[in-house]
């Protein structure tokens, strides 16, 4: 069988939805490049504009065309909100396929400490380093999205050993994973679609931290999240789904206790600081990276 590589150049953002429309209808993946000409082992950070290439494979059959209709469609949506190339494609043989998607991932250093580390990817740490190690065929939450890196960063800052977290919307569990790297002591990922549930399951498994970050199908309010409960709970949503989750957001968070909400685009920011303002939490930093914010705030002791 013959495959269809289809790949597109898209500026860092717009990577995770892009991500999406590709996993969807794509098949086997999807490779996120991301360009060099920086050093992380220096304190090197790529400065944003960079252009990412995202390239995804389907088969070359009947419905090969239906397919790439529709990954062409997505992408020209998400072109309306930034400058992003036009598909290209070429034709590649079954043997390649695999191998090539694959070739795309690299280890990504984010913030001080955080490593994540494809799962085919050999990489030998430092004493200091936490691992994140990520089988990302689905792509969302690979840390290359600047509310995903932000939200790493933070948890560098703030969690400490022993500290209870919950990771609201937790995606490919990359958060919940890099939380118990840091030390925490109890990590419960909800995720509300099924099939990025079982992929957080997954890495959770591959990275040995079945006793420590439990991930289940579900949104707030949970059965499983009690009132005044978690020490930090973060949330990389939308700024609708943060806003709608604010009171039961600061609810389980215990007086005193941390939140890190993302996925928050500055132009709604005021309305997501707001909401949580309303539900009892006092914000008390914003962190931007280009067009993106993550907000921070506590739990007033009572």
């Amino acid at each position: 069988m013959k495959w269809v590589e289809l790949s597109v150049e898209s500026l860092p953002e717009y990577v995770e939805p892009l991500s999406q429309v590709f996993s969807r209808y794509g098949q086997g993946g999807v490779a996120v490049e991301e360009v060099g000409g920086y050093n992380p082992d220096e304190g090197e950070t790529p400065s944003g504009d960079e252009l990412i290439v995202l390239r995804t494979y389907i088969p070359l059959n009947s419905a090969t065309e239906e397919r790439r209709n529709q990954i062409d469609l997505g992408v020209r949506l998400v072109a309306h909100f930034s400058p992003i190339s036009v598909l290209k494609e070429k034709v590649v043989e079954e043997e390649d396929w695999e191998q090539l998607w694959k070739e795309h991932f690299h280890v990504l250093r984010i913030g001080q400490r955080t490593v994540v580390v494809p799962s085919w990817r050999e990489y030998r740490p430092m004493d200091s380093d936490v691992v994140v190690g990520l089988d990302p065929g689905m792509a969302f939450g690979t840390g290359h999205h600047p509310t995903t890196r932000m939200c790493l960063e933070l948890l560098e800052e703030l969690v400490t050993p022993g500290m209870d977290v919950l990771d609201v919307g937790c995606g490919s569990a990359i958060l919940s994973i890099a939380a118990a790297g840091l030390g925490a002591g109890s990590v419960l990922g909800l995720e509300i679609d099924p099939v990025a549930e079982e992929v957080a399951r997954s890495n959770v498994r591959d990275n040995d931290l079945d006793g420590t970050v439990k991930v289940t199908l579900g949104t707030l309010p949970h059965a499983d999240v009690d009132t005044d409960c978690y020490d930090i709970a973060v949330a990389n949503i939308s700024a609708k789904i943060v806003s709608e989750l604010a009171g039961e957001l600061v609810a389980a968070v215990r007086p005193g206790g941390t939140l890190i909400v993302s996925g928050v685009l500055q132009d709604n920011a005021d309305g997501v600081v707001q909401s949580l303002t309303e539900a009892g939490a006092h914000v008390r930093r914003r962190c931007i990276s280009g067009d993106w914010v993550s907000l921070v705030g506590s739990v007033p002791q009572p």
